[in-house]
């Protein structure tokens, strides 16, 4: 069954790929999507019936040498069938929407097998998450990073006719690759210290590497802090973590239904998977986890603030991603992983409900993506409307304050901003959280009211033409509504109950579990930390996180319903700018143009790395091209070519003159100078 969920789209990708000719492009559609639909069912099988004990399942042998073994194996443990069911169900919805949304895709014309090749790389950018989340050692999780980060590239790219989606998907790729270079050095030092990749031998060698010093750069590290250090900054690539972050927004180039399955619940949510995954490690490096928490809370905080004033849709909601991949990590920093992984799931379904909502909203606006230009929509398009009413419930956290009653993301996010405030006594991570919950209200409510309230603005034809999208369509995002509002709901006990509800769903051994109420805990760097050598990474690690979590539950009241007020002052702040008094936000932006344009332009960012990095890197390439290749290359070459070969050849033609008394002086001159050169040197060498 699990060989099955994993080798399924790719299956379908090779044969959309290369033999769509024979079964048609509509024959490659159906397929694909058939594929992922088997996958998801069995993902959900898997994910319902887990018995909580890892399974290791063997595929092939792969590279062996020496002590280096990176056979191919399905790990199968609660992280990975959580994963599972999110990347297949994600993609089989996203592979079924996708057949309405190409069907008409005016951004492309009538090119030969496009269809068939976008669901190729679907099926391919799927494949190749599934080999990451079950990878059972790194080498064949760094072949998942590196293969989703191909397939997202091909994916950004796909209008490749467009230059803007050319450069998005280039930026990607590139910006992804720093990250990446952290994850291999942090891999390379893991394989040095422990020598080995596999994941439970490097669980088991944690306790050494946190009394181990590694000479790096200019000094000395901390082992398991470095090694974590290094895992993170792959981490913020894939995850658009502030500093590596500007490739998020420009991936909007792609179709949307890429920007879901990318940006909602798969690519950008392997960062997560990676924290979570290497969590034992984690429990012993306490600085790398400090550094996780403080920069998952500032990029929370940021991309809220840039959301605020976006106004192109799909910006407006990849910004939104950013922000709350940001409580993810803050989450995984403080420890309590299991809400890190809540928040994951229930995130899925709610923000690919909003991308895909936006699509049908892009469709039905002759894709317009300016909401400027949008205005009174929801009696044009109502099972849209009330598609993305839906996620923005979510999103921003409506529910019932101080019990486990609300949309997914109400649950979700206050257990995530509970543990900012248990983890970290209430300081930086907590407020930037809350500060972050807040704008993310104003500014998923500000979408909602410039999208679908007041009146009609720009093309008054495309309003007049706007029409709800197909059932093809309209489907998925029914399918996710339903997560959207009763996923947190269903599993809020088990990823943030009372710690022992969660530690019987990811079925911590008994051993680990003492550890966690700190029995036999090795202290790491003043904390506690992970349990003894005998380590079962088949669950989240859950040491560190028990106490934070009881922490977070006898959290104050005021603390508990600090999300909730939030968001009710950015829903009320918002229907006051778009709803009460439409003129305000122009006459704001007028009274404040340095802040405007400094949220606008992404607190100049892009602008910056352009300085730092762009413009020397092309001085320097100019320059080598002027006077390194031109100048000293060319210009040596051509000295050669134009003075000293001429001669040669002139001085070689007067020599071969045709006369023999000239060839019989010219070998008497030579016998006379070897004859000299013996007398000279006595004929040794």
């Amino acid at each position: 069954m699990e060989k099955i969920i994993l080798f399924a789209p790719l299956v379908g990708a090779l044969i959309a790929g290369f033999g769509w000719r024979f079964i048609t492009e509509k024959g490659a559609q159906v397929l694909t999507t058939a594929l992922l639909f088997l996958s998801c069912a069995l993902s959900w099988m898997v994910f319902l019936s887990f018995d909580g004990v890892t399974q290791h399942i063997h595929i092939l042998d792969w590279v062996q040498s020496g002590s280096l073994d990176t056979s191919w194996s399905i790990r199968l443990d609660r992280l990975t069938s959580i994963m599972l069911i999110v990347v297949t169900t994600v993609s089989a919805l996203v592979h079924l929407y996708s057949m309405g949304y190409m069907a008409h895709d005016d951004n492309w014309g009538h090119h030969e097998n496009y269809k068939a090749r976008f669901f190729a790389y679907l099926s391919f950018f799927t494949f190749a998450m599934l080999m990451l989340v079950t990878a059972d050692n790194l080498v064949q999780m760094f072949f998942g990073w590196e293969g989703v980060g191909v397939a997202s590239y091909l994916l950004i790219g796909f209008y490749y006719k467009k230059p803007s989606a050319n450069a998005a998907a280039m930026k990607a790729f590139i910006v992804n690759r720093v990250g990446d270079f952290g994850f291999a050095l942090g891999i390379f030092a893991l394989f040095l210290l422990t020598d080995s990749i596999d994941m439970d031998a490097v669980f088991a060698n944690v306790p050494h590497l946190a009394e181990t010093n590694l000479h790096f750069l200019w000094r000395d590290w901390n082992a398991a802090n470095l090694i974590g250090v290094l895992l993170f900054i792959g981490a913020m690539g894939k995850s658009a973590q502030l500093i590596l972050h500007t490739w998020l927004p420009d991936a909007m180039e792609g179709p949307t239904p890429v920007s879901a399955l990318i940006h909602a619940a798969t690519m950008v949510t392997a960062g997560v998977f990676l924290v979570c995954r290497m969590s034992p490690l984690y429990e012993y490096a306490g600085d790398a986890k400090m550094f996780i928490t403080f920069l998952g809370a500032t990029t929370a905080f940021f991309a809220a603030t840039v959301g605020l004033v976006q106004n192109d849709i799909k910006r407006v909601i990849a910004y939104s991603t950013c922000s709350q991949l940001g409580y993810m990590f803050v989450a995984a920093g403080v420890g309590v992983y299991s809400a890190a992984m809540f928040h994951l799931l229930t995130h899925a379904f709610f923000k690919a409900m909003l991308f895909l909502g936006a699509g049908s909203v892009i469709h039905a606006m002759h894709h317009e993506q300016d909401m400027r230009n949008y205005g009174n929509l929801r009696k044009k398009i109502p099972l849209t409307f009330w598609a993305m009413m839906i996620g923005t419930f979510a999103i921003t956290g409506v529910g019932i304050p101080l019990t486990s009653i609300g949309f997914a993301g109400f649950l979700s996010k206050d257990a995530i901003i509970e543990s900012a405030y248990a983890g970290t006594a209430g300081g930086y991570a907590f407020w930037m959280l809350v500060i972050a919950a807040l704008f993310t209200s104003f500014y998923s409510w500000r979408l909602i009211f410039m999208t679908f309230y007041g009146k009609e603005r720009g093309d008054h034809h495309a309003h007049e033409h706007a029409h709800e999208s197909p059932l093809v369509m309209t489907l998925p995002l029914g399918v996710l509504a339903l997560g959207a509002i009763f996923s947190g709901m269903l599993w809020y006990g088990s990823f943030f109950g009372d710690h022992h509800k969660v530690t019987e769903f990811f079925h911590m051994p008994a051993h680990e579990a003492q550890a966690a109420e700190g029995e036999h805990a090795a202290p790491a760097e003043g904390e506690h930390a992970a349990a003894g050598t005998e380590m079962s990474s088949g669950a989240i690690y859950m040491a560190a996180s028990n106490t934070v979590m009881d922490d977070a539950h006898h959290a104050p009241a005021w603390v508990k319903v600090s999300p909730f007020i939030a968001m009710i002052i950015g829903f009320a702040t918002a229907w006051l700018f778009y709803i009460k008094s439409p003129s305000l936000p122009g006459r704001l932006a007028a009274a404040q143009p340095a802040l405007y344009q400094f949220l606008l332009n992404k607190w100049y960012f892009d602008e910056l790395y352009d300085a730092i990095f762009v413009k020397p890197a092309k001085a320097i390439g100019r320059f080598l091209w002027k006077r390194g290749d031109e100048d000293t290359i060319d210009g040596a070459i051509n000295g050669v070519a134009l003075g000293v070969i001429p001669r040669l050849t002139r001085f070689a033609g007067r020599i071969q003159s045709g006369y023999l008394f000239h060839y019989a002086f010219a070998m008497v001159i030579g016998i006379v100078a070897l004859m000299f050169w013996v007398v000279l040197t006595g004929g040794s060498n």
